[in-house]
């Protein structure tokens, strides 16, 4: 007869031990951004994002965001967690898809706060607070009784004259709702990318370099004739 494997044996040790490499592997893939902990609690069940993730094939919830497999947030549920603006982490989730921010009092200009967020396509503010950019920014704004709905976010750029509004050798480009910038043609740079060439940075650190040794003797001359003098 072959002997039984106690519970406690070796086998189940190492099951235990496998099991707990893995959470802690787990836990350290996903060392959350700030901007998915500063808010209590996790993304309720029924709220957009979770259903946007739950739909969406291999991704998944985490505290207030949700990830796809290579960690990037593609959507942040921040709904009723008393922000009176979203917070220095905001920048984090500029790769999210949809954003719900609804049940906070936010101050209404929100213009600035969504610097680079060029591939959000829903967006839930509280009902008192505009759309960033505006109608012109997207394609549908609805206004719900507790809550507004900014849909489908626009590219500026392919309206009447936005495109002039770059120098010759720049192009514009979507810089999120309602924001643009004009980007540099290669072999420009510069104010209105004017100058020709590639910017070289070891002519600028020798540039900055040189300025702060030079300083440095300044001050050591400017020290040591003090102390002569006294």
């Amino acid at each position: 007869q072959m002997a039984r494997r106690r519970p406690g044996g070796p086998t189940s040790l190492v099951l235990c031990a496998t099991a707990l490499l893995l959470a802690l592997g787990v836990e350290r893939a996903l060392a959350l951004p700030e901007i998915c902990i500063q808010c209590p609690g996790s993304v309720q069940n029924l709220s957009e994002v979770a259903l946007f993730c739950k739909q969406t094939p291999k991704l998944m919830l985490y505290a207030r965001c949700c990830f796809n497999q290579k960690g990037a947030i593609l959507g942040l549920d921040l709904q009723n967690c008393s922000l009176k603006d979203p917070g220095p982490n905001f920048p984090q989730a500029h790769t999210a898809i949809i954003i719900d921010l609804q049940a906070n009092p936010l101050k209404d200009d929100l213009v600035n706060t969504f610097h680079g967020f060029t591939q959000l396509q829903t967006l839930i503010l509280p009902q008192n607070v505009s759309c960033p950019g505006g109608i012109s920014a997207w394609n549908t704004i609805t206004t719900h009784t507790d809550k507004q709905t900014c849909q489908g976010q626009r590219n500026l750029c392919n309206s009447t004259g936005s495109p002039e509004m770059c120098p010759e050798n720049g192009s514009c480009a979507p810089n999120g709702p309602g924001l643009l910038q004009c980007l540099c043609a290669d072999g420009f740079h510069g104010y209105k990318c004017m100058r020709q060439g590639s910017f070289s940075l070891i002519v600028f650190f020798g540039i900055l370099g040189s300025t702060t040794v030079s300083i440095r003797i300044l001050l050591w001359e400017t020290q040591r004739r003090k102390a002569k003098s006294s």
